[in-house]
């Protein structure tokens, strides 16, 4: 199992330990198109401020992660799962995993990034702002800078098991499961049970509530139809969408009245 999360915007820290090595993460076929995102950005923020504020959409409250992305070559790198907070993994909560639901966790999570592209949750990143939706001067719109390479490394990253995509539409526009891969992906929306509309909160903290199940059960479904069999086994309300054809991902919606 392969489960796609998005970034959260707000991040821990960064360490206090050695710098970023990019050749060191995972996804190794990314490595080019990482440097390229992060030469521009670390240019960009050392640069005008203003500038480099306008193009991330930064608030005036947020102005100094423009020289937080300008220290990215020698800030400290700490694991990714650290790095990210918020609410999906608050509810998440990895560093409360028993050993063998962590070492799962390290194979089967990968979170997607405007930066980085997609890292694992062990690989160690600065803590940085650049989200998916921005449009760099040079190299343009991320999102898009991002297609080929994904479509060349995502295929045999997801194996031959289930993938379990939780991603935001933004970070999902990266790299979309085609063909053999799609059809047993998993795409999973989170609903309020008693109107049917997707509510921030519930969907994030819903989404990290599931895969926490998922990791501390030790359940690793090969296909859609099974992890729908194992969430309502984990006492989650699901109502599925088959594929409309050959080569398309399944959805999943998953009722939730509250958060507990």
């Amino acid at each position: 199992m392969l489960v796609l999360l998005p970034p959260s915007e707000g991040k821990a820290a960064s360490g206090r330990g050695a710098p970023l090595k990019l050749e060191s993460l995972s996804l190794p076929g990314l490595t080019e198109a990482r440097g390229a995102v992060l030469g521009e950005l670390v240019e960009l923020c050392a640069g005008d401020e203003e500038k480099a504020r306008e193009v991330l959409g930064l608030s005036e409250g947020l102005r100094g992660e423009v020289g937080k992305n300008a220290e990215l070559l020698s800030a400290g790198a700490r694991p990714a799962g650290e790095i990210y907070t918020g609410v999906l993994y608050d509810s998440l909560g990895l560093a409360s995993l028993d050993t063998a639901a962590k070492r799962r966790a390290g194979r089967q999570l990968l979170v997607f990034s405007g930066l980085w592209g997609a890292v694992g949750i062990a690989d160690k990143i600065p803590s940085y702002r650049c989200s998916m939706g921005v449009k760099l001067p040079g190299l343009g719109a991320l999102g898009a800078h991002w297609r080929a390479p994904m479509a060349e490394v995502m295929p045999e990253a997801a194996g031959a098991g289930l993938v379990l995509d939780l991603r935001s539409s933004a970070y999902a526009a990266a790299w979309k499961p085609k063909g053999e891969v799609a059809g047993r992906t998993a795409s999973v929306r989170v609903l309020h049970a008693p109107t049917r509309k997707v509510v921030s909160h519930f969907n994030k903290a819903t989404k990290g509530r599931i895969v926490r199940s998922l990791l501390s059960a030790g359940i690793a479904p090969t296909g859609p139809a099974e992890l729908v069999e194992a969430l309502r086994d984990l006492g989650y309300v699901v109502e599925v969408e088959p594929p409309k054809g050959a080569g398309k991902a399944w959805t999943l919606d998953v009722l939730v009245d509250e958060i507990h």
